[in-house]
């Protein structure tokens, strides 16, 4: 008994019931109000990412609590930080975290498909339909749905990395890099190509590293074959460019040995000190000779060494760097091909990592300085150097490359597409009311309701490019059925023609499956809440 939420009593004639306690401080919500909540909560967020959709998309400005600007498209990132209270809403943001998860990109189109389902839904639960045969129907409506996407796919040829640098310049098409999206599209292709295995189909992303630096222009973006590091030498005196490396990695820091208990020193003469001082160059010399009898011309090393140290590795020739993080040593490691020495007895010429050369390059007037490290054996680590105005400008232009990235990524683990622009969304949609004339049962009004959903797509791309519509639509369904070419879609571009083949607006048909099946899953989970309980508020 001790599991009910409050006490049971008996009636008069030794009925039970049960009295829950502190109900005059819930607020609950059942039936059809609860739903309606539901679905409001979900319009109003899809809504709002509605007008970031497609290559006209606007943007959104997002202010943290503590005054932190950021100006973005994506739809990930938008949800991300918004500031949600609704549990739905929250639900939502969920959603198109799960979409980035998973593709990457698409992540407005998802959220944008979920409210326009749940807009369908609320107008046939007017009808009178029961909100379970609506789920049912959405559910068949969308397995059908991914079916005709089977259809409508064409293999892509991913040998072909023109085509590949078409299908990223789709994804950039809608974001801050579109003015030198040819540029943003090569280097994205070219990071995937470098690092994907192309007999399993795999690419891993831990090998493409994002490095961002304030200044110059999104144009000076660069890729280079290799790692780079935002540290300089150690020493200013130290050479700038070395050739044929071989790189000591170490995790040990450049300083005597200590004892591991606690202990105390006291040094009550000159002659105490200098002998200190003279046991601590001795070690400082024999751990620099040690590194230098290895073969090494060059230490990357995790920790700091004080000024006496650096002096000593200056005169005895071996440039270092000092305070690498733990993330950027795992990846010299890799890209060198050497090995992470925790200790200095440890160190062997096997482990010793080789570069071509490493270099370190300046950036405008205020001496800021990175080093590159190329032409290494595993040249399958890459980083890509992102330039900008501004650090929002910079973290945009990553998170715009990081969906290029992905794109090309899912076009190498499945080379089949769809075509964008609305003209898949458009042609699923007739095709499903096809369907629904050829059912008897109450799950044709769910049908024609997702049918319409659908169109929720090139209907938000044609008002966002500044076009009429309605007018668009109409025209581009007219002329699907008469020309029987599921190729057309919305012209956002104004290129004169509506075949999104000729325009090559590609997209990857996991992701355009992924989406469907993501907001069918969540509209079916709000239409069968039908009871809410939470506290009042103000309580």
């Amino acid at each position: 008994m001790s599991m009910i939420p409050g006490s049971l009593a008996f009636d008069e004639y030794g009925r039970p019931f049960l009295i829950i306690k502190d109900q005059d401080k819930q607020k609950r919500l059942t039936g059809h109000e609860a739903i309606k909540s539901h679905i409001l909560a979900g319009k109003a967020v899809a809504s709002t990412l509605r007008t970031s959709l497609g290559p006209k998309g606007l943007d959104k400005m997002m202010v943290s609590s503590d005054g932190d600007v950021t100006v973005t498209n994506d739809g990930a990132t938008i949800l991300k930080m918004m500031d949600v209270d609704h549990q739905i809403a929250k639900l939502m943001v969920e959603l198109s975290q799960s979409q980035d998860d998973e593709i990457g990109d698409g992540t407005t189109g998802v959220v944008v498909l979920c409210g326009a389902l749940l807009e369908q839904a609320e107008v046939l639960l007017d009808k009178g339909i029961h909100p379970i045969r609506i789920a049912d129907g959405f559910e068949m409506a969308a397995h059908k749905c991914i079916s005709y996407l089977e259809q409508l796919a064409v293999t892509f040829p991913i040998e072909q990395k023109d085509m590949l640098i078409k299908a990223a310049e789709t994804t950039l098409g809608s974001k801050i890099v579109s003015k030198c999206n040819r540029h943003m599209a090569e280097i994205a292709v070219n990071a995937v190509l470098s690092v994907a295995d192309l007999e399993s189909r795999d690419v891993n992303f831990e090998l493409i590293r994002v490095q961002g630096k304030v200044g110059g222009r999104i144009e000076d973006t660069m890729l280079v074959k290799g790692v780079i590091v935002d540290k300089d030498f150690s020493h200013p005196q130290m050479p700038k460019s070395l050739k044929n490396v071989k790189l000591a990695i170490l995790t040990c820091p450049f300083e005597p040995p200590k004892p591991k208990t606690k202990h105390k020193l006291d040094v009550k003469s000159v002659s105490d000190y200098k002998e200190l001082h003279k046991y601590e160059q001795d070690k400082f010399i024999e751990i620099v000779k040690r590194v230098k009898d290895s073969g090494a011309t060059l230490a990357i090393c995790q920790w700091g060494f004080d000024d006496e140290a650096n002096h000593l590795l200056l005169h005895h020739e071996l440039p270092a760097v000092r305070w690498v993080g733990g993330p950027d040593i795992e990846l010299i490691a890799i890209a060198t091909g050497g090995r992470i020495v925790p200790r200095f007895e440890e160190l062997t010429p096997a482990k010793l990592g080789t570069a071509g050369t490493v270099r370190e390059i300046s950036f405008g007037t205020a001496k800021d300085s990175m080093l590159v490290i190329e032409d290494c054996p595993n040249s399958k680590a890459v980083t890509i150097l992102v330039r900008g105005g501004n650090k929002m400008i910079v973290e945009e232009v990553k998170r715009s490359l990081h969906d290029a990235i992905c794109v090309v990524r899912n076009f190498i683990r499945e080379p089949r597409v769809v075509y964008g622009g609305g003209a898949t969304e458009i042609a699923c949609s007739l095709e499903i009311n096809k369907e629904a004339d050829k059912i008897s049962s109450l799950e044709q009004y769910a049908y024609r309701g997702f049918a319409d959903a659908l169109e929720t797509i090139p209907l938000a791309l044609a008002e966002n490019s500044g076009l009429a519509p309605m007018q668009t639509l109409t025209e581009v369904k007219a002329k699907q059925v008469t020309e029987n070419n599921p190729n057309l879609g919305i012209d956002c571009q104004n290129f004169g023609t509506f075949d999104m083949n000729v325009q090559n607006v590609l997209e990857p048909l996991h992701s355009k499956k992924q989406q469907i099946i993501l907001a069918t899953q969540l509209v079916k989970m709000i239409l069968k809440i039908d009871d809410i309980r939470s506290p009042q508020e103000g309580m």
